[in-house]
């Protein structure tokens, strides 16, 4: 799958919500200025340039909907997306040739739920919704979760497409594993909103690394790792190499260090940083956050350059590349 679009234009609902002709660098976005003007309305934002992803968000929020069901709404649209190669439909599989998927969501009341390694079901942002509101646990996974789904009238679906095939037979002839920065093997779709309630929801999306070996688990299903919301402070997502996200439990530090007194914006660096620290000097993989609290005002970080996110906000609906990473 080739490096994603940067620029386009969505259409909203009733209004028009311009994605800025160009990436814009984080320092344009007025959400890291030192005085903050708090929002007019709601705010969702979402890792890297899921342009549709997150106008489907912004709709959902202008019309009312709670924080957590936007998010979904934005987590379906690249489960759907058969060319994105890192989330539901389409997904690259394990080594094995397997599409498997894992999700969780996290609402304002602090509950949350999450399946992991999901085969033959696209929707499973909402299935961890399922989970979350329909059983007395937070996570399932395999064949579990997948059965469950079906008793929920879920489709099966053949989740591995005929371009993912093609590209894991071409992997396959010399089954090498290395990620490379910022190419698709891992981009997760995680997604936060602030609704007109003023309450927080999230829900990340993932099919995971690609040819990753049969039953791993990234951060992304994880609450605390991949996603975690708390309604008084403010939630935080991530992307990227999950087995460093989870090493760090970096959401649910980003956080607490908003808690803390830390901006958006400082508690993402200072979660980044902790894992550059324990990395030394030679770091080739991409982690990367963002977050936003209460007050509309939001955070992002990464390590190496790349790395871009959508954000929605009094009507506009913009993609923004992070400035703020450790390595060029």
């Amino acid at each position: 799958m080739k490096r994603r679009s940067f620029v386009g234009k969505t259409l909203i609902g009733g209004f028009a919500a311009l994605v800025a002709p160009k990436v814009l660098s984080a320092n344009e976005n007025k959400s890291f200025s030192k005085i903050h003007t708090p929002p007019k309305g709601p705010v969702s934002i979402c890792t890297w340039s899921f342009t549709a992803a997150n106008a489907a968000a912004a709709k959902a929020l202008e019309s009312g909907s709670d924080a957590l069901t936007a998010a979904i709404k934005a987590a379906e649209v690249e489960e759907l997306n058969a060319q994105n190669t890192t989330v539901g439909l389409g997904g690259a599989p394990d080594r094995e040739g397997t599409v498997t998927l894992d999700a969780s969501v996290m609402d304002h009341t602090g509950n949350c739920g999450s399946v992991v390694a999901v085969e033959n079901i696209v929707h499973v942002a909402a299935l961890a919704r399922d989970v979350m509101e329909k059983t007395p646990h937070v996570m399932l996974a395999g064949k579990g979760a997948e059965s469950y789904a079906k008793t929920l009238g879920y489709k099966h679906t053949d989740l591995l497409t005929t371009e993912s095939k093609k590209e894991w037979e071409e992997w396959a002839k010399e089954s090498q594993y290395k990620p490379i920065i910022n190419i698709e093997n891992h981009d997760t779709i995680g997604t936060l909103c602030l609704d007109k309630n003023g309450n927080i929801g999230g829900a990340c999306s993932t099919s995971g690394l690609s040819y990753k070996m049969k039953g791993r688990v990234g951060d992304s299903p994880i609450i605390g790792s991949g996603l975690f919301v708390d309604n008084t402070i403010g939630g935080a997502v991530a992307t990227g190499m999950g087995e460093e996200v989870v090493k760090t439990v970096g959401s649910f530090l980003i956080v607490e260090l908003m808690r803390q007194g830390h901006s958006p914006q400082e508690a993402c660096d200072e979660a980044i940083q902790r894992i550059v620290e324990k990395q030394g000097d030679t770091i080739d993989f991409q982690v990367a956050y963002i977050a936003l609290d209460k007050q509309g005002r939001v955070g992002s970080s990464c390590i190496h350059k790349g790395f871009t996110y959508m954000h929605y906000e009094n009507g506009e609906n913009q993609n923004f590349e992070v400035k703020k990473y450790i390595h060029s």
